[in-house]
């Protein structure tokens, strides 16, 4: 078969095309970030002219939903479908999910869903009046453009939000220019996990995947937050969680004709499950770690998925964990530091196994595998096991074996699942089957 992979920011999409290809079919890579082109070099075949590939494609696959200020790959994608073509991407509609999150939350909300209070802001002495007068701890995440800048998102600590307002007045100074909005959702604590389902344009996938992710830098969640460090998941079928949330909005998704990964990360308690935020695309590093537990072909699942067919998925029984491995100056930006440090880094293996090594920002040059591209995330390492605590001595057993200069990485993958995180999910009742 043919696969046709579109890059419209950061090339996050580069494994799984390598995966494809691997599995025997033919792959052209398009990336539209000139600083990022290099990244895939000598893994798969890369093509300058993406549209021009269209309709060599069986299947055309986008990575994520931002192409410029006035397009997503949503409205591409739903071109394309209008077009005959078969497409894993979203719409508009779907796109607007993470770029608006007042927008959201109102979806949810049309669908029965329980949210958390919330309020969207264009204005910084606005939203710090409505904290002065409504005194709680408050998440700030920035909308827009400016979402990207991960380290912006901000988790209160002090009861009356006296944190929060100084972090706006602060954002107000140093990124007034740029972040043109920004949400303050109400603080809930509990345990902090994503529910994942695959689409096929008409229905869900049966097998739902739930995640758990990492942000912050630093080993205890400490640090600045990152895009994310590293993921623990597992599989399950139409439990509770995936029916209170995802599940309600499978008729809106089929409206949409949607195609692809769509993620909904909640916060839940013995009192009920809060939505946060939706990752209408594939989340990174979690494709990685779900093509990583995928036991049937993955080239075969994607084809079925864009086609409206109902894949025939099998996929690991256990735990899976995925750790990031980043390097200077990740997460922030400073070419001079990456430049000194990381750019063009060697890649060492001490053993001839690559088994659960994936490439991020990599490429491959003269057999030597090296760090591309500008991010300085050139690795995702997987691990799998009938415990989370096989998982991940497997993984960490993985990262042992490599050698890059100045690499980096979270050593607690996984642990907050053994730490309580897994009791409290099975307490609340949110993993058995859906009630009736």
């Amino acid at each position: 078969m043919n696969f046709l992979f579109v890059s419209a920011d950061a090339a996050l999409i580069t494994d799984l095309a390598w995966q494809v290809h691997r599995e025997g079919h033919d792959v052209r890579y398009y990336i539209e970030a000139e600083r990022d082109r290099e990244i895939g070099d000598g893994f798969v075949t890369k093509t300058d002219d993406w549209r021009a590939e269209v309709d060599w494609a069986d299947v055309i696959v986008f990575d994520d939903i931002w192409v410029g200020s006035d397009i997503g790959t949503g409205a591409l994608a739903q071109e394309l479908r209008e077009e005959g073509h078969a497409v894993v991407g979203g719409t508009p509609n779907t796109d607007r999910l993470e770029e608006d999150r007042g927008y959201a939350m109102d979806v949810l909300e049309s669908h029965g869903v329980d949210t958390v209070e919330q309020r969207v802001f264009r204005d910084f002495d606005e939203g710090i009046e409505y904290v002065r007068r409504n005194r709680a701890p408050y998440v700030i995440k920035p909308l827009g453009e400016v979402q990207n800048v991960k380290r912006l998102l901000y988790v209160g600590n002090e009861d009356d939000g006296s944190d929060v307002v100084e972090v706006l007045r602060a954002y107000k100074q140093a990124w007034g220019h740029r972040m043109k909005g920004f949400q303050l959702q109400r603080k809930v604590e509990g345990v902090e996990i994503a529910v994942c389902g695959f689409f096929n344009g008409e229905r869900f996938v049966d097998s739902v995947n739930f995640n758990f992710e990492h942000k912050k830098l630093f080993p205890g969640n400490i640090g600045p937050s990152t895009g994310e460090m590293g993921t623990s998941m597992f599989w399950a079928g139409r439990n509770r969680l995936f029916e209170e949330t995802l599940g309600r909005l499978e008729p809106w998704l089929a409206e949409e004709g949607y195609v692809g990964s769509i993620d909904i990360n909640c916060i839940v308690n013995e009192h009920g499950i809060y939505p946060l935020e939706f990752t209408p695309r594939f989340g990174y590093p979690t494709i990685t770690l779900q093509e990583e537990s995928f036991e049937s072909s993955t080239a075969q699942f994607f084809y079925d998925l864009a086609h409206g067919n109902d894949p025939d998925l099998s996929v690991h029984g256990g735990y899976q964990i995925a750790v990031r491995i980043v390097l200077p100056p990740f997460p922030f930006t400073d070419e001079k530091t990456y430049d000194e440090n990381s750019r063009n880094a060697a890649v060492v293996f001490e053993t001839d196994s690559r088994e659960g090594v994936h490439i991020e920002d990599a490429k491959l040059v003269d057999g030597q595998w090296r760090a591309a591209g500008e991010s300085g995330i050139p690795l995702v390492v997987t691990g799998k096991g009938e415990t989370m605590q096989e998982a991940r001595r497997q993984a960490y057993d993985r990262v042992d074996n490599i050698v890059i200069p100045n690499l980096y990485y979270r050593d607690d993958i996984g642990e907050r699942w053994i730490d309580g995180d897994g009791d409290r999910l099975l307490a609340w009742g949110y993993l058995g089957p859906a009630s009736e």
